[in-house]
């Protein structure tokens, strides 16, 4: 993850979809000033720090969600309660490297 100011978000909600639902994928929707505060755009792809694993999910602005928490759609690895990181991705810079790369 990226150095920086990124305080945590809580998990308040997770939506499983299944096969015929007509919206899935994963997602990750949070307030607004949470979004703002990490120069984050609605319909953007953000990576998901969880404390499994990360995924990346597109991001969906809803004020209705408190502040400070999210809800999550068809993220792995991650269930109500836990603490998540939310990191915009950076398309402009290289990708770090393996040791052995």
């Amino acid at each position: 993850m990226r150095a920086g100011y990124n305080p945590p978000l809580q998990v308040v909600g997770y939506v499983g979809t299944r096969s015929g639902d007509p919206e899935r994928g994963p997602q990750i929707s949070m307030n607004g000033d949470e979004a703002r505060l990490r120069l984050l755009l609605d319909g953007e792809l953000v990576y998901v720090y969880g404390p499994r694993r990360h995924e990346l999910a597109t991001l969906r602005v809803d004020d209705e969600i408190p502040r400070g928490g999210v809800v999550l759609r068809d993220v792995l690895g991650v269930t109500v309660t836990e603490i998540v990181r939310v990191v915009k991705v950076d398309t402009d810079r290289r990708p770090p490297r393996g040791h052995f790369a």
